[in-house]
C-alpha cells in the first residue's frame, strides 16, 4: 500500500477510538456502562443492531462466498424478517417490563437459577469463540499487508476495541458503531461502483451479470428441499427463521443492543427496520463477490488467492507441480476469456443459436478450470494434510490491492477493520455483561432482582446514596476487568480460526451448534407455561448432545441444527414434565 493509504487506514482507526471515547464518557453504574442508561432512540438501535451482526467477516468472507457459490447464500436470511416480528410481540416487551440487563435474567425468575446458568453457559462458550473468529478476519488482511506475524494483528484490533468499549462501555460501543456501519457502507458502494467500472470496454454490467448466470452465480433461489443442502429456500426460511431467532431473541450482543432503546417502540422499532434491509444488504455484498467473479472472466486471477499459502507451496518441494498447475490455469483462463467473448458477441449480434453454443462452451471452459483448482487442492494435502486449502476469505483482498486507486485501499481495509470493531466491540460488551450479572454478581450473592433501582445503585438519601455511588463504581470497574479478560480469550481463539475454512460460514455454523439448545429453553418459558425448571434443564441437556451428534455422525446443513434443537427441547421438556407431574403425589 502506498503512504496516503497507510495515513487513510490508522486515520479512521485513530478517529474511531477517539469518537468512542468521547461519546462514553460519563459512566456511574451498570445500567450506563452495560445498557447506555436505556436511552437511545430507534434508529441508533437500528444501526447498531445491524452493525453488531455485519462483522469483518461479512465484508472479508461474503464477497468470496459469492465469487465461489453465487447468490445461493442470501437465503440464509430469508427467514429474518419473520424472526423479528416474532421477537417484537414476545421477547421485548417482557425484556423491558422486567428491566433485565441480560436475557438470562428472565431466565431465573420463569424457571430457576440452574437454567439461567446453563443458558448463560452455553451463551459464554459460543460467544467466546465466534469473538475470536470476528478478530481474526481484519487481523488477517493486516497480516497479509505487513507481513506481521497473525498473533500481533490480533492483539492490535483486540486492543483497539478494548480501549474504547472499556473506557465508554455499551454508549460508547452504540454511538461508534453507528459512525462506523455508516462509513462502511459508503465504502463498500463505492467499491462497487469501481469494479463495474473496471471491467474491459464494451463489457456492460448487464453483459457481467449474463456471463455470471451462465455460469451459475446468479443461482439465488433454489426451490428443492433437500436437508443436506446448506442454502436453499427451505434451509432458509425454516432452519433459518430458528437461527435469527434465537440469535436475536436470545444473544445478548444483540438483545444487549435493542435493551438500550429508550422504551418498547424504540426496540421494536430498531429491530424491524434490520428486517427490512438485511436481506438487501446481504444481497448487495454478494453481488459484490459475483462481479469481482466477472471481472476475472477477462483479467487473469491467481491460480490460489491466498497469498502466504501460495508462496508456501510455490517454493517448496511440490514447486515443479505447481508450476505445471499454473500452466494449465493460465490455458484454461484464456480458453475460458475466448468463450465469454464469444458468447457477448453473439448476444450482442442478437444471434440465439450462436449464443446457446457459445454458453454451452464457457460452462465446459469454466468445468475444466474447475478440475485444475481440485487438483491445486490435492497438492496442498499432499503436501500437508493440515494446511487449509479454502482461498475464499481471500478474494475480495486480492482485488482491492491489485485494482483500487490510491487512497480508497486504505479507506476499505480502515472499513474492514470498523466491521470487526463493530461486533468485536458488542460481543465483548455482551460477555462482559452477562459475565457479571449472570455469574460473578449471582457467586458474590449482590444478584438481587428487587428492582431495577436497587441493582443501579440509586437509593433515596444520605450516606446509603453514597455507598450505593462506591458500589456501582466498582461494579463499573468490575465489568471494565472482566472485559479485558475476554479480549484476551478472543485474542487467543483468533489463532485457531485459520484452520476454519470461510469464515462466513464457520460462524455461523459454531452458532448453529448451541443457538437451538438456547432457542428452546426461551420458547419453553414463553409458550409452555406449564413445564418447569428441571424439566427444561434436562431437555435442554438432551437436545444439545442430539445438535453435536448430527455436527458429528450426520450431513445434515447447520441450519437444521437450529430447528432440531429447539423443537427437541420443547418436546422433550414437555414430556419430562408430564412424567414428572405423574409421579408427584397428589395434594389432599
Amino acid at each position: 500500500m502506498s503512504t496516503v493509504d497507510w495515513v487513510v487506514l490508522f486515520g479512521t482507526l485513530a478517529f474511531f477510538v477517539g469518537y468512542g471515547v468521547w461519546r462514553g464518557r460519563g459512566e456511574r453504574n451498570l445500567s450506563d456502562f452495560l445498557l447506555a442508561g436505556r436511552s437511545m432512540p430507534w434508529g441508533m438501535v437500528a444501526l447498531s443492531v445491524m452493525a453488531t451482526q455485519a462483522s469483518a467477516v461479512t465484508f472479508l468472507a461474503t464477497p468470496g462466498q459469492g465469487f465461489t457459490d453465487g447468490l445461493r447464500f442470501v437465503q440464509f436470511y430469508f427467514g429474518l424478517p419473520l424472526a423479528m416480528i416474532v421477537i417484537c410481540v414476545l421477547a421485548i416487551p417482557i425484556y423491558h417490563r422486567l428491566k433485565v440487563f441480560t436475557a438470562y435474567e428472565y431466565l431465573e425468575q420463569r424457571f430457576d437459577g440452574k437454567t439461567r446458568s446453563l443458558a448463560a453457559a452455553l451463551f459464554l462458550i459460543q460467544r467466546g469463540l465466534a469473538a475470536g473468529i470476528t478478530i481474526y478476519a481484519p487481523s488477517l488482511v493486516l497480516s497479509v499487508v505487513l507481513g506481521w506475524e497473525l498473533r500481533t494483528t490480533c492483539a492490535l484490533i483486540g486492543g483497539l476495541v478494548v480501549i474504547y468499549t472499556v473506557t465508554g462501555g455499551s454508549k460508547a460501543v452504540s454511538h461508534t458503531q453507528a459512525l462506523q456501519f455508516s462509513i462502511i457502507l459508503g465504502t463498500m458502494t463505492v467499491a462497487f461502483v469501481l469494479i463495474a467500472r473496471a471491467l474491459p470496454s464494451g463489457v456492460s454490467l448487464g453483459d457481467a451479470a449474463s456471463l455470471a448466470g451462465v455460469l451459475g452465480r446468479l443461482n439465488a433461489l433454489e426451490t428443492r428441499f433437500d436437508p443436506n443442502d446448506r442454502y436453499n429456500l427451505w434451509s432458509g426460511l425454516l432452519g433459518g427463521f430458528f437461527l435469527q431467532l434465537s440469535y436475536f431473541g436470545t444473544d445478548q450482543s444483540q438483545v444487549g443492543r435493542y435493551l438500550t432503546g429508550a422504551s418498547v417502540t424504540q426496540s421494536r422499532l430498531g429491530l424491524l427496520f434490520n428486517g427490512l434491509m438485511k436481506i438487501p444488504m446481504q444481497f448487495a455484498i454478494l453481488s459484490l463477490g459475483v462481479l469481482i467473479f466477472a471481472f476475472y472472466l477477462f483479467a487473469p486471477p491467481p491460480l490460489h488467492f491466498d497469498p502466504v499459502g501460495r508462496a508456501r507451496i510455490a517454493n517448496g518441494p511440490t514447486a515443479p507441480a505447481y508450476e505445471a498447475l499454473e500452466v494449465r490455469h493460465r490455458e484454461s483462463w484464456q480458453a475460458r476469456r475466448a468463450s465469454a467473448e464469444a458468447v457477448l458477441a453473439a448476444r450482442h449480434a442478437g444471434d440465439a443459436s450462436a449464443v446457446a453454443r457459445s454458453q454451452v462452451e464457457l460452462r465446459d471452459r469454466q468445468a475444466a478450470l474447475t478440475e485444475v483448482q481440485k487438483d491445486k487442492v490435492a497438492l496442498i494435502k499432499s503436501h500437508d494434510p493440515r494446511a487449509a486449502t479454502s482461498d475464499t476469505n481471500y478474494v475480495f483482498l486480492t482485488f482491492v490491492l491489485a485494482n483500487l486507486p490510491v487512497g480508497l485501499i486504505g479507506l476499505v481495509f480502515a472499513a474492514v477493520f470498523a466491521a470487526s470493531m463493530n461486533s468485536t466491540a458488542a460481543e465483548l460488551s455482551a460477555l462482559t455483561s452477562t459475565t457479571v450479572v449472570d455469574v460473578l454478581k449471582r457467586i458474590t450473592g449482590r444478584a438481587r432482582r428487587t428492582g431495577a433501582a436497587v441493582v443501579e445503585g440509586i437509593t433515596s438519601s444520605g450516606s446509603a446514596a453514597t455507598g450505593a455511588l462506591e458500589a456501582g463504581r466498582r461494579d463499573v470497574w468490575t465489568a471494565r476487568a472482566v472485559t479485558v479478560g475476554w479480549a484476551l480469550f478472543a485474542v487467543g481463539f483468533a489463532d485457531a480460526a485459520s484452520r476454519l475454512g470461510s469464515l462466513i460460514e464457520a460462524v455461523n455454523i459454531l452458532g448453529s451448534l448451541f443457538y437451538g439448545t438456547i432457542l428452546g429453553i426461551f420458547m419453553t418459558a414463553f409458550l409452555l407455561r406449564s413445564v418447569r425448571g428441571t424439566a427444561v434443564f434436562v431437555a435442554a441437556l438432551i437436545a444439545e448432545a442430539m445438535i453435536l451428534a448430527c455436527f458429528r455422525f450426520t450431513a445434515i446443513s447447520f441450519l437444521w441444527y437450529n430447528l432440531i434443537g429447539c423443537v427437541a427441547v420443547m418436546i422433550v421438556a414437555w414430556l419430562i414434565q408430564r412424567l414428572l407431574d405423574a409421579r408427584a403425589p397428589r395434594a389432599t
